[in-house]
């Protein structure tokens, strides 16, 4: 119990009292300097238009999460494959790092558009396709390099039984990189989240919590606006608390 205690204060008591602090700051100076609202509204004028309009930022934090939640998926398996690929075959690694390095610096702001064009505007994909493409590039680096982890002394025993590449590949070096998959799978868990939100900003069918954004924006609904941001800062918090806990959950039985 001992041994416990900080650890409860430091991960859960400490970040509440930290919110909590920045909250009556916040309205505090909203208060007393006179904010206007389009410039900044007051944290309780927005938890009060999240509590009026729950059942429409729900359906928003819906919408965005299920897109988020399949380019993660999509995003992460190809990222897994291919980092696995390119760990076995060393030509195919140098072929396709740079092609990786130039997906990473691709704009959200110009890919969203073309793929509305591609895919039709009354369609999810473009944005299924955006979150999975934040995705690849994390998930994919993190893993290589977990790949690469293998210490000397086990490739030369996998030689010693004879295996073959991918024996080895299944028996020591996946589970010597399942640390790094899953730091990747924990940055990319956010960003599926942010590029899912972000190419909602750029047509599409309505719906999600970007189009809700610019909706309330539009209308100088500031209050509300803000009450969907706050749904997509708890949908990202939720996306990386659930990557966190599958991580912890598969290191726990791999360590078992």
């Amino acid at each position: 119990m001992r041994t416990a205690q900080p650890g409860l204060v430091q991960t859960v008591l400490a970040p509440i009292v930290f919110g909590v602090a920045v909250i009556v700051l916040w309205q505090a100076l909203v208060t007393g300097l006179a904010i206007k609202a389009f410039i900044l509204p007051a944290p309780f004028a927005i938890g009060a238009e999240f509590a009026g309009n729950l059942s429409n930022v729900a359906s928003g934090m819906a919408v965005t999460g299920r897109n988020s939640l399949i380019g993660l998926v999509i995003g992460a398996l190809f990222g897994i494959a291919l980092a696995i690929v390119a760990a076995l075959a060393r030509l195919l690694d140098e072929m396709v790092a740079p092609i990786v390095a130039a997906l990473s610096v691709v704009p959200i702001v110009a890919l969203a558009p073309v793929l509305y064009t591609m895919f039709g505007a009354g369609a999810e994909t473009a944005r299924q396709l955006v979150a999975a493409l934040a995705v690849f590039v994390p998930v994919y680096f993190n893993t290589l390099r977990g790949l690469r982890q293998v210490r000397p002394v086990h490739r030369d025993l996998m030689r010693a039984y004879a295996v073959t590449s991918w024996q080895a590949t299944r028996a020591v070096t996946l589970p010597t990189a399942l640390p790094y998959v899953f730091t990747g799978l924990r940055v990319a868990s956010s960003l599926a989240v942010i590029s899912a939100l972000i190419a909602e900003y750029f047509g599409g069918p309505v719906g999600g919590l970007g189009k809700s954004i610019t909706s309330a924006a539009s209308s100088s609904n500031y209050g509300l606006a803000w009450a969907y941001v706050l749904g997509s800062i708890i949908l990202g918090l939720l996306f990386y608390c659930a990557a966190l806990a599958v991580e912890k959950l598969a290191t726990r039985r791999s360590g078992g």
